[in-house]
């Protein structure tokens, strides 16, 4: 007479429903993922061999498995909160101990690093490699991710581009008759910001006469005045303007650079300045900018923190800048389920996941990132709640073996 089988079985439902309960008690949590309990029977060993009328001696619990499915996307608003929509896991950082998790509800700590609610660091790439116009084309030295707090020192202007039309029907004027407070002797007027070594701000105006002096090319000269019409700035030629020529199909033939410009703004350092016309053409119609651009920016301070799908953190500052900062990773296992979990939404690597794999969102096997939301955990509540009300039935059910067994038993004393 054994109570094994029962005994093995209350023990099993009763893990269940622990598992079940814990599943039901994080349907809130973010990034939690649901778990599930895995059973075998038992058997006592033969010495030689198996019996035809073998009996299991019950059950056992043999795993409890998580389920690393995606949750579902919910919005926030908040830029620091990160969702995962699709593989990988945000790599962290406690004191060196290095650690997984899918809750993306990161903030800023007083030096900037960027932490969890528990305080372990997000770690990503640090030092970011980028093109002309500013786009990550490269990352490196794996870290924790710091936002410097600090100010933006401003950065004098040395580029400038420009993309214009100019009227080909316009009326050619006589240049030496130019004179910047007069508007019947230019064509065409240009204005951008420019920036000194200390972050003033200076207005750079361009002034376009279409020369009547051309003959076998359409020509237009063009002066420069910085901060109001008393100050021409040197554009190379004897009065101080540079020449545009353009061909019969309206394209530049010369003058698409100017180099080596210098400008006194006292009390900072001399502006140098070149610029790049390549876009000018000369079509029939108004004359029009397109588009303009220059490298310098005033002092900035950070106002704000973004992230892109690709896990590239943007500072935004108060001279209107965004710029690339850092990026974060996404850890991939060829063998998630056997990460062990260590609570805090937090999961450790060991032997059997294989080792880790680190690509930055939306690359390689990485899914990709979204800022602004939230994992929900992957819990389906009414599954749960119907999980629940089975393993009480089962629970219920062993227990009444163990009475049936009790019963058999007392019989079995009162034999007389």
């Amino acid at each position: 007479m054994s109570f094994q089988q029962g005994l093995s079985g209350l023990n099993g439902a009763a893990k269940n429903l622990d598992v079940i309960g814990n599943n039901i008690a994080n349907v809130s949590t973010v990034g939690f993922k649901q778990a599930r309990t895995e059973f075998a029977d038992v058997y006592a060993n033969s010495l030689y061999g198996t019996g035809g009328v073998q009996v299991g001696i019950g059950t056992q619990v043999v795993n409890v498995s998580q389920s690393f499915t995606q949750g579902n996307i919910t919005t926030t608003g908040n830029p620091l909160d990160v969702a995962v929509n699709g593989d990988g896991f945000f790599r962290l950082s406690d004191d060196g101990a290095i650690t997984y998790t899918r809750n993306g509800q990161f903030h800023l700590d007083k030096d900037g690093y960027l932490v969890t609610n528990t305080g372990s660091n997000v770690t990503g790439y640090t030092t970011l490699t980028l093109d002309t116009n500013g786009g990550v084309i490269g990352a490196a030295d794996l870290g924790n991710i710091q936002i410097d707090l600090n100010d933006l020192e401003p950065q004098a202007t040395s580029q400038i581009g420009m993309v214009l039309s100019l009227d080909a029907n316009a009326d050619a004027l006589d240049v030496t008759a130019f004179d910047p407070t007069i508007a019947a002797t230019y064509n065409f007027t240009t204005s951008t910001t420019v920036y000194d070594s200390l972050g003033t701000a200076h207005t750079l105006q361009l002034y376009y006469v279409k020369d009547d002096a051309s003959t076998t090319t359409s020509d237009w000269q063009v002066f420069g005045y910085l901060d109001g019409t008393g100050n021409q700035i040197d554009l190379g030629n004897a009065d101080g303007s540079h020449t545009l020529s353009f061909d019969d199909m309206g394209q530049l033939s010369s003058g698409a650079a100017i180099s080596g410009i210098s400008a006194s703004v006292p009390p900072a350092a001399d502006l140098a300045l070149d610029f790049d016309l390549t876009g000018v053409t000369q079509f029939a119609g108004d004359s029009g900018l397109i588009s303009v651009s220059q490298d310098g920016y005033a002092r900035g301070r950070v106002v704000g923190v973004s992230i892109d799908n690709n896990g590239v953190i943007f500072g935004r500052y108060t001279n209107g800048l965004t710029r690339p900062l850092q990026q974060l990773v996404l850890a991939n296992f060829r063998n998630p389920n056997a990460l062990v979990s260590l609570g805090n939404n937090q999961w450790a690597s060991n032997s059997e996941t294989g080792t880790e794999v680190l690509n930055t969102p939306g690359k390689g096997i990485a899914g990709v990132v979204q800022s602004g939301a939230t994992e929900d955990a992957n819990v389906d509540l009414t599954a749960e709640l119907v999980n629940l009300i089975v393993a009480q039935r089962l629970y219920q059910a062993n227990a009444q073996t163990i009475r049936a067994q009790d019963q058999i038993l007392q019989t079995l004393v009162n034999l007389r």
